[in-house]
């Protein structure tokens, strides 16, 4: 097949379209028409042959790809050689002869010897030399063999082109009947990468993928990519949780790399990974890891993970790699298979360990009709230079003062600011499909239901505040906005969207309100600085009365975004202009959609803020768009702050009990989801694990809680409230008193929760939630009592904690 013809528009670049076997130009943003989805091109059906429909047609497709006709051969790849037999023990020998390696073999033998010695086992007078030195060589000698068994197990085994030919027809069967309308990407971004590639390629650099990580599906459309825009496939790193028969060996053969979950105290196995990153990155090889680790459930971008991060980076600061390209990359779905599972697994049941079972079991999701995944590539840039910035910015931040030796506390700076920076970029790159504006839609309302029309026109609106923000909206060059929004009905389905028919009009509501928060929550980060000032704003506009009433100080705004945004630094990336200058261009932002009017000095410095006439007139409706992106988060950050105060030991149990992390997690969901059912906790999502998760960081990051963790995977992290941090209990009831630093951090945080029934009278809370956190907790405690099931600590942690502070970064 002869390559595209790209060509760009003024506005957009062209999306390429891989589909099976054929790559498709469209116009940027294109939106497949009402009649194209029968006819012979982009059946599925038709174009992908099906053995039972047509056996002859479908052996010659695979016979096509097995003996590699025409770029299935993939022969003349942008990169370094790979897919050819002997790839595997080439690997493993450079691998095992780096002097990091070595060197790790030699200092754990010695160390093994000294304790034999201090032991008394290499007893032999004047011979106890020359048995030392012999019994070294034996420890090295096992070591080496069990390095040669880890790295078989770890390292990818691109051995053979005859099977990564069918490896890619069989993926690209599977995932196009799952996601019928296939893979776009875009021209612009693949042309300037394959350039990136040919440049790297000469230099012996690698291309290190950082993309984010939604769905399983992830690994495969990317090598697809690859693949069939002829770029070397990246190694691409696994958690041995998919190591499971036949799909594990079948992954590992296609480009997967195989490191454990936790490396614990392993110091050999943290050298092997360190030593295979090296000789990878050494030799040009293409790299791929997710930088938030696992996938997100929630839908957002989750914090970066530094493990392999920190691998990559001692590469490049230890010298042992010249340089090393980044490149960020956005990977989005019109729907995302595992989504059901993610709820569950969020609501508290334990994930289930992958099979091959459950693998074939999923393959009724290989008839349903997913749309498309979209994946954009960030412009790569050079990891080198990357930090010679940072280390240009420090000095000059801190009067001439050197970093020119890679050290811990540089590394650390390093690391965290390489991963926001990746995340960033991700952001920046990110397409906003239409399921993603339609479950955004439908959970920003408040009404029960919204009509066809008005569905339509906040979809249009939502579109154009995206693009404001500088972000990419799918499927919208040329079509009308109505067709986009059946297109994403019809994704959704009738499970997630409801209809109810025989009305004036046709009426749609959210069926199932926590799968939908999946792709509301995937156009939060564009909203998140106008999310916080709303929210801040509505500690006053929910008191009600007339605007003179609602209006709100610039120093009182200050104050509550500042708290807000301290609150949730783990969830959300924020700019780094800083509060004030962010504070100030988010203002007259509002203030020019009209949504709010800012008073101001002669100087132009803001005075106070409230909504503008023309926001009340439309019944707030775009402020409170802000305020639904945010208020499911303010409430489950109220929600764990609410649990910890059923940590107040009971007057019968001993101040320093601690007890266990997971099960005073599942205890807090417990709360939550009996508060929403009382009609106290608005948003069901609320309770969901990874946010409470995120919540009790941040309470440990505060000194609120403090947790005592052992090295032992099998020893449960267990917790308690700080002394200072603690509640008082009533001295005849028993119960908990509703003051003191933690219930004014509550309370706090629920200033800005979102009015609803029982909520306005105080006391409520403080008598009937607080008695049920109080409950809660005593079950915990009770459960401690018992034998083996608790442990105490009368050591807290003693490592240094800032309070929350009042002037945080937006």
């Amino acid at each position: 097949m002869p390559p595209p013809k790209l060509t760009n528009t003024p506005n957009s670049a062209p999306d390429l379209e891989i589909l099976g076997d054929q790559v498709t130009i469209h116009p940027g943003g294109y939106v497949e028409p009402p009649a194209a989805r029968n006819s012979a091109e982009r059946n599925l059906v038709e174009h992908m042959v099906r053995f039972r429909e047509s056996p002859l047609e479908f052996l010659r497709e695979v016979s096509l790809h097995v003996s590699g006709a025409g770029w299935r051969a993939y022969d003349d790849v942008v990169g370094q050689p790979i897919f050819y037999n002997g790839f595997s023990e080439k690997m493993k020998a450079a691998v095992l002869r780096t002097p990091l390696l070595k060197q790790r073999i030699r200092e754990l033998a010695q160390r093994r010897v000294d304790v034999e010695a201090t032991q008394g086992l290499l007893e032999g007078g004047g011979e106890r030399k020359r048995i030392s030195l012999q019994r070294l060589k034996e420890i090295e000698k096992d070591l080496q063999e069990v390095a040669d068994k880890l790295t078989d197990a770890m390292i990818c085994k691109m051995e053979s082109k005859h099977f990564i030919r069918g490896a890619y027809y069989l993926a690209t069967q599977l995932l196009t009947r799952a996601y019928h309308q296939g893979i776009h990407v875009s021209s612009e971004e693949v042309l300037r990468l394959r350039s990136v590639a040919e440049k790297a390629a000469k230099k012996k650099h690698s291309i290190i993928f950082l993309p984010c990580h939604r769905s399983h599906v992830d690994y495969v459309s990317l090598q697809l990519i690859f693949y069939r825009l002829g770029i070397a496939l990246p190694t691409v790193v696994a958690g041995d949780n998919l190591n499971f028969p036949v799909v594990g060996s079948f992954i590992q053969h296609a480009g997967a790399m195989w490191i454990r979950r936790s490396f614990g105290d392993d110091a050999l196995y943290t050298t092997l990974v360190q030593s295979y990153i090296d000789t990878l990155l050494q030799n040009g090889f293409n790299f791929e890891c997710f930088i938030e680790g696992g996938r997100s459930r929630t839908g957002k971008l989750l914090s970066p993970k530094f493990g392999i991060l920190s691998f990559l980076l001692d590469s490049i600061l230890s010298g042992r790699v010249e340089d090393a390209i980044i490149c960020p990359v956005s990977t989005q779905y019109d729907k995302v298979i595992e989504t059901e599972s993610y709820i569950s697994e969020l609501l508290g049941q334990p994930k289930p360990k992958e099979n091959l079972k459950d693998f074939l079991s999923a393959s009724s999701v290989l008839s349903l009709k997913l749309g498309r995944v979209d994946v954009r590539f960030h412009e790569p840039w050079s990891l080198q230079d990357f930090i010679a910035k940072q280390r240009t910015r420090v000095n000059q931040s801190s009067a001439g003062s050197s970093l020119d030796r890679p050290h811990d506390m540089e590394k650390t700076r390093l690391l965290r600011t390489l991963g926001f920076k990746v995340l960033s970029d991700i952001n920046d790159v990110s397409v906003v499909m239409p399921t993603a504006l339609i479950g955004t839609v439908l959970l920003t309302l408040r009404g029960r239901g919204v009509g066809k029309a008005e569905l339509i026109r906040r979809v249009e609106w939502l579109s154009d505040r995206v693009r404001a923000k500088g972000g990419r909206v799918a499927h919208f060059a040329g079509a009308p906005t109505s067709l986009v929004v059946d297109r994403g009905l019809e994704v959704l389905g009738p499970s997630l969207v409801g209809t109810v028919d025989g009305l004036a009009e046709t009426t749609y509501y959210a069926v199932d309100r926590f799968q939908l928060s999946f792709y509301r929550n995937m156009t939060i980060h564009l909203f998140v600085s106008e999310s916080l000032v709303s929210a801040a704003m509505y500690t006053r506009v929910k008191q009600g009365g007339g605007p003179d009433n609602q209006r709100i100080s610039y120093d009182t705004l200050y104050d509550q975004v500042s708290f807000l945004s301290q609150l949730f630094r783990g969830e959300f990336i924020y700019p780094t202009t800083g509060l004030q200058a962010n504070l100030e261009k988010t203002l007259r932002g509002l203030e020019a959609d009209d949504v709010i009017t800012v008073a101001r000095n002669s100087e132009g410095e803001a005075l106070s803020a409230e909504l503008s006439a023309t926001e009340r007139t439309r019944g707030r409706e775009n402020f409170d768009f802000y305020c639904f992106l945010i208020w499911p988060f303010i409430e489950s950050t109220w929600l764990g702050a609410v649990s910890l105060m059923g940590l107040t030991p009971p007057s019968d149990a001993a101040r320093d009990t601690s007890l266990d992390l997971k099960q005073t997690q599942d205890k807090a969901q417990l709360l939550g989801k009996t508060l929403y059912h009382q009609g106290d906790l608005s948003y069901f999502e609320a309770v969901n694990k990874e946010t409470l998760k995120n919540a009790f960081q941040l309470f440990e990051e505060e000194g609120i809680i403090v947790l005592s963790k052992s090295r032992d995977s099998k020893i449960p992290t267990m917790v308690k409230l700080v002394t200072e941090w603690t509640p008082g209990r009533e001295e005849y009831t028993g119960g908990i008193v509703p003051h003191g630093k933690l219930w004014q951090f509550a309370e706090t945080i629920a200033q800005s929760r979102r009015e609803g029934k029982n909520r306005r009278d105080g006391a409520t809370v403080s008598t009937r939630v607080l008695a049920l956190a109080d409950k809660v907790g005593r079950e915990l405690y009770a459960s401690a009592a018992i034998p083996g099931n608790a442990e105490s600590s009368s050591s807290p942690n003693k490592r240094r904690r800032k309070e929350i502070r009042t002037k945080a970064r937006l």
